[in-house]
């Protein structure tokens, strides 16, 4: 882009030349009256050969109607001037635009920049200012348009330029600026005003929002409310966090496991854009110190979107949590969980027994509900009942009864139990295996003919299993109604498109317990990246995967669990079986350039 200034710069330096030169020409002086013509003979006096006739109308110095000495067409030097200001901005757009995108920067640079020069070049050599500035807006319009059809092809639709959407905004939104609405609907008038997201409040059971979407748009800071999320839902984030400060507010998005800030807002503009999300999501603005919890949705692109909201009060002020629900980005079969193809049969296997229990385990965000809603999506839901019991219902699920618990009403994991074994379930989900109640009730639930699915916090599949003795169940009742337990944890997945390779150490081979001679490379994020991939944006990982640990209860283990036997004994029943540790589990991904060494070091001990 060094070159692109330093042509822009000639070619203003040449038109502010072409300018001087031209007012510099010998004229009469400020203030003196112009030179009368000549009055024209009565006659015409003999023309000796050589000599050209005299004019009838006599000769001044000037451009048209001017003083003499006036040499500058302002009518053309402004649109001149105008598109040489528009050619400097355009191409360096293109050229910011074209790296981010990972196209030929070099070549559109390089194209823009001089096809636009020679056109600038045109309007002072040719002799007619008319087919001069044709022709450079033919040289600036051309390679901008030529551009400008590459980078729409590889956009999606909300963020392609220069299509009748964008360019109503772009009209809509310069008017707005000076106080005119020439919006044709509302709908456009907030597209114009913001991205083109829309914010739907809480419903009230009814199907209405009961006007909170029309007081959130009425509110200072709605087009910056739109466009946070509109931003974090662009780079798949799940959770957006507001954290006061003592002069702002920080604003951090959680994008694969990991948190990333963005741009703060100052104090005030951040009170705004969380009174409109608590608005949006039906809870008292006027309460800022006690915890609160809400939600609402948003269209986006003809697909809804789902958000959970939870305030607390901090000692700087109030704080939100936004945790992003996009079905588009769900998982909706265990083929997408990136499991081996052996351990995938053995948990299809165990998904589809009439009875029992099935638990997965891991941390807080180690993606257990994914896995039991890719569980359930193998299941008939025409032919079975299934009914869940969730805190909150995450993703809706065709053909499948959703109960959301309800602490405040009484509606507990317990009660819901209780009163849904009553209606008839073949499979019931429970969101999470928290008390002594209602772990026996999933357990007996279980013996008698239902399918159980559920999940508790472990950090493997052995603690799990010793998790819910603890809680109160009997080893006798827990060994009849155990199925399988799944240990996972979630690692980011390395960007396909930036990926490195490398030669590891063989330390780090050795500390891993892979052999030496059969590991030519592992892969990492970019060290010395040229530019943003717009494939991950620049972060090396897009997306994660999960690392698994899958425990099957065959009749010796029930037996040990029955005994009461000791946790390394059933550790070491569990290897003879075939088990294998999640850290090994990881090994293959690693070694597969699926995720890098690191990532799984530090998310899988």
């Amino acid at each position: 882009m060094k070159a692109g200034r330093i042509i822009a710069a000639g070619t203003l330096a040449l038109l502010v030349f072409w300018i001087a030169a031209a007012g510099a020409q010998p004229g009469p002086g400020p203030g003196s009256a112009p030179a009368a013509a000549p009055a024209p003979a009565a006659s015409a006096p003999a023309v000796s050969a050589g000599q050209y006739p005299r004019s009838p109308n006599g000769f001044f110095r000037g451009n048209g109607n001017q003083s003499p000495g006036f040499y500058l067409n302002l009518w053309g030097l402004v649109p001149v001037l105008g598109l040489f200001l528009l050619w400097v901005h355009t191409t360096q757009w293109a050229d910011e635009d074209a790296r981010g995108l990972k196209i030929n920067h070099e070549l559109w640079n390089s194209l823009l920049i001089l096809v636009g020069a020679l056109g600038f070049l045109a309007v002072l050599a040719l002799p007619s200012f008319f087919l001069g500035f044709l022709a450079l807006i033919a040289a600036y319009g051309v390679p901008l348009g030529m551009y400008i059809k590459e980078r729409n092809d590889r956009v999606p639709e909300s963020a392609k330029v220069m299509t009748p959407r964008h360019i109503q905004s772009l009209i809509i939104r310069g008017f707005a600026m000076i106080g005119i609405n020439i919006a044709p609907s509302k709908e456009s008038r907030d597209s114009a005003l913001g991205p083109p997201i829309r914010f739907l409040g809480k419903s009230d059971g009814k199907g209405n929002d009961a006007g909170r979407s029309k007081q959130a748009e009425k509110s200072r800071g709605f087009v910056a409310a739109k466009e946070l999320i509109y931003d974090a839902i662009m780079r798949r984030a799940t959770d957006v966090h507001m954290e006061p400060k003592e002069d702002e507010y920080s604003a951090r998005y959680r994008i694969d496991g990991v948190m990333y800030p963005t741009e703060p807002f100052d104090r005030a503009m951040g009170e705004s854009i969380i009174n409109i999300f608590k608005v949006l999501g039906a809870m008292d603005i006027t309460e800022k110190r006690k915890s609160q919890d809400g939600s609402f949705r948003a269209q986006l692109e003809k697909r809804m979107i789902d958000f959970r909201a939870a305030t607390q009060g901090t000692r700087e002020g109030e704080k939100i949590s936004l945790r992003i629900l996009d079905q588009a980005n769900s998982v909706s079969k265990l083929e997408q969980l990136n499991m081996r193809k052996q351990m995938q049969e053995q948990l299809r296997e165990v998904i589809n027994q009439p009875h029992g229990l099935f638990l997965s385990c891991g941390p807080t965000g180690a993606g257990k509900s994914t896995t039991l809603y890719a569980a359930l999506n193998e299941l008939d839901a025409f032919q079975q009942n299934i009914i869940t019991v969730e805190d909150p219902v995450e993703y809706k699920i065709a053909n499948v009864t959703q109960i959301e618990v309800n602490t405040k009403a009484g509606n507990t994991f317990g009660n819901s139990l209780r009163s849904i074994l009553r209606q008839d379930p073949d499979v019931v989900m429970i969101g999470e295996i928290r008390d002594a109640e209602t772990a026996k009730i999933a357990c007996q639930a279980a013996n008698t003919g239902h399918m159980v699915f559920s999940t508790v916090h472990a950090n493997d599949t052995i603690s799990a299993l010793y998790r819910i003795i603890d809680l109160g169940v009997e080893p006798f009742l827990l060994s009849s109604a155990l199925s399988a337990i799944l240990g996972q944890r979630l690692v980011r997945r390395l960007c396909d498109e930036c990926k490195e390779k490398y030669a590891p150490k063989p330390d780090l081979l050795k500390q891993a317990g892979l052999p030496a001679d059969k590991v030519d490379a592992f892969y990492r994020p970019p060290t010395n990246a040229d530019g943003v991939c717009p494939n991950c944006g620049g972060l090396g990982y897009r997306g994660r995967m999960g690392v698994f640990e899958l425990l099957v209860i065959t009749d010796r283990l029930r037996d040990m669990i029955r005994e009461n036997a000791p946790v390394t004994a059933i550790r070491a029943e569990a290897r003879k079986n075939g088990m294998l540790y999640m850290k090994e589990e990881g090994l293959r991904l690693v070694v597969k350039g699926m995720t890098s060494i690191q990532e799984l070091q530090t998310n899988v001990k």
